[in-house]
């Protein structure tokens, strides 16, 4: 079956399936999860589809554009609406302190790092209260562009004191590894994960619609002392991302 046939209205589109443009959004979904559109496979014109559906065009738009906020279909300038290629979803589990770069290496990709700041600042007030700080210090900020496997997957920024991490230019891949052989790797730590709709900078580094679906997750982490150790805000892209955490029964 082609898209042609696919999207002809016999049996999906109907009064009683709610609003048309979600009607038609439903069955773009199920072509591509079907197969029927395949990944890096063009639509139809939004006038084809609107000829084969007997919808206006401003419905078969409105279907289109909730599916470029969703992440399954990009827009490419001057050649049309394309079925986006799909990463593999990974799990992260949320009862282990790894880094990125441990977490990516152990599934077998390669890591590799967009630099957006690195180097020695004065603190945000949120920061300075975060990391318990004393009048007049500075702190290590690096952010980041993180990549695995050819492919965007997050941005990360992360705040340490100066005696946690001295020399922001250390940081190469792994954070977690430097601190380690520094002597200050977190035992522990609290996150905080919100669902977030991506804004125009984070969706354009992350390759992504402006809008798209992403996480929110706010790390800080301590040391065996009980110090606090690091305050990081991550971003990660929500079509490649399941977080998993295991719960037991509390007697």
């Amino acid at each position: 079956m082609n898209a042609h046939e696919f999207l002809k209205p016999d049996g999906w589109l109907g009064v009683s399936g709610g609003p048309r443009y979600v009607q038609l959004k439903r069955r773009l979904e199920e072509g591509i999860s079907s197969g029927v559109l395949p990944a890096d496979s063009s639509l139809p014109p939004e006038r084809e589809i609107a000829e084969l559906t007997d919808l206006s065009r401003v419905t078969v738009r409105k279907a289109i554009q909730e599916l470029v906020k969703d992440g399954s279909i990009e827009q490419r300038q001057g050649s049309g609406s394309f079925v986006r290629k799909g990463l593999p979803r990974l799990e992260q589990s949320l009862s282990h302190l790894t880094s990125f770069t441990e977490d990516m290496r152990r599934r077998g990709l390669e890591t590799t790092s967009t630099w957006l700041e690195r180097g020695i600042v004065l603190p945000s007030p949120e920061e300075f209260v975060a990391l318990g700080l004393a009048a007049g210090d500075s702190v290590a900020r690096i952010h980041r562009l993180r990549e695995a496997g050819g492919q965007p997957m997050a941005l990360e920024r992360a705040v340490l004191p100066l005696d946690i991490l001295p020399n922001p230019a250390q940081v190469d891949q792994s954070l977690y590894l430097v601190l380690e052989h520094n002597g200050h790797r977190p035992v522990r730590a609290i996150q905080k994960i919100s669902a977030i709709n991506l804004a125009r900078t984070e969706a354009d580094l992350l390759a992504v619609a402006e809008g798209t679906a992403g996480l929110s997750i706010t790390r800080t982490s301590y040391l065996e002392s009980g110090r606090v150790a690091e305050l990081t805000k991550s971003v990660y892209r929500g079509d490649a991302y399941d977080f998993v955490a295991e719960l037991r029964l509390s007697y």
